[in-house]
């Protein structure tokens, strides 16, 4: 059943101009048995080779192979200049296993921990001040969609470089994910969740489709490639079983300021669903 009702969009929100926009139909986020693992030089590379990796698991590696035991230092924090108010959701954890996996890729990486497990939903409004913003945050969850739909155990594990200005990206960044899928319900309610935040049709920014819900685990300035790699990502993953094998709830949504590097990020708001 779906998670929210399309109709309670509008009625709860007179102001907003016209209806629900619905999912493109895409059949992307049909479950995947077994985790994809991905790794390049530069987004959006070919896949040009690929080897098997224990039970049929496809894997595709880059250039950069490094082992997290070679790396001890703390080395510098990531640059880039993030801006703007961002939508975060973030899923149920098992033992705080995505916690843990956050600060261990951190430490073995000598990084700073990205400050909270997340999956971004929008990113960068600058159209409203944050007391708008936590308004309509609490709305959405009270009125709109009171819980997220559920996710599938994730489809892949990807690290790879982000270039600001490229399709998609808003950062130079190098990072390393858990990829999650979406289907038909997660469209809609992304699609109320930005119908919230943008009610005016002419103004509200489009977006990817279908969306490609990630689960982000570090991030490094992307000239350290060889540094950050898909064997030290995977290093870190694989001490946490129920990473790649859990299904999972969205607990809380929440509204941060992304103005500034990592380190300045602040939560402002966070909303629990229910249960």
């Amino acid at each position: 059943m779906t998670a929210f009702s399309k109709e309670l969009v509008d009625e709860s929100f007179p102001f907003f101009p016209s209806p629900m926009v619905d999912s493109s139909g895409n059949e992307e986020g049909s479950e995947v048995s077994e985790p994809l693992l991905v790794e390049s030089d530069v987004s959006l590379c070919d896949d040009e080779s690929h080897s098997s990796f224990e039970d049929d698991v496809s894997i595709s590696i880059g250039s950069s192979i490094a082992s997290i035991s070679t790396i001890k230092t703390e080395r510098e924090p990531l640059r880039w200049q993030f801006a703007g108010l961002t939508i975060w959701l973030e899923m149920e954890e098992f033992d705080k296993d995505l916690t843990k996996v956050i600060q261990n890729s951190a430490s073995s990486h000598g990084l700073k921990p990205i400050p909270k497990t997340h999956m971004t939903a929008i990113y960068g409004m600058n159209h409203l001040n944050i007391d708008e913003a936590r308004t309509r945050l609490r709305s959405f969850v009270k009125l709109v969609c009171p819980a997220w739909p559920k996710f599938e155990k994730p489809v892949g594990v990807v690290q790879d470089i982000a270039v600001n200005g490229r399709p998609g990206q808003v950062c130079d960044v190098a990072w390393a994910e858990l990829t999650m899928s979406s289907n038909h319900e997660h469209e809609d309610a992304l699609d109320a969740l930005y119908k919230v935040f943008y009610p005016e049709e002419l103004s509200r920014p489009s977006r990817d489709r279908p969306w490609k819900p990630h689960n982000s685990i570090v991030y490094d300035n992307p000239e350290n490639s060889s540094c950050l790699s898909l064997l030290s990502v995977m290093e870190c993953i694989m001490k946490y079983p129920t990473l790649l094998s859990k299904r999972r709830n969205v607990e809380a949504i929440s509204l941060w300021d992304t103005n500034g590097t990592m380190q300045e990020w602040k939560c402002l708001e966070r909303v629990y669903f229910k249960a």
